[in-house]
């Protein structure tokens, strides 16, 4: 615990001894890696969402054809049935 403590103390010594001008280089400094690591996040997202997009669509695509498969098996079984009930 003490250990942590003074690296606390120390690091906020130097922080204070930077001055005004080294603070805010200091803050410049990590808004812009939180802005990178914002940009990488939004790009990872963008790309999953992209892929979830080409799988969406073949899902689409799929119950589509299966759709009017359903269709034509219904149209097939009522000819059958009209047929069947003619003789």
């Amino acid at each position: 615990m003490e250990f942590i403590l003074s690296q606390a103390v120390e690091s906020l010594s130097q922080l204070t001894s930077l001055g005004s001008a080294g603070i805010m280089g200091a803050m410049w400094f990590w808004e812009r890696r939180s802005s990178q690591t914002r940009e990488q996040q939004l790009d990872e997202a963008h790309t999953r969402i992209m892929g979830d997009r080409v799988q969406i669509d073949q899902l689409i695509e799929v119950v589509k054809t299966n759709a009017e498969a359903m269709t034509r098996l219904s149209s097939t079984q009522e000819q059958l049935m009209r047929s069947l009930g003619a003789k």
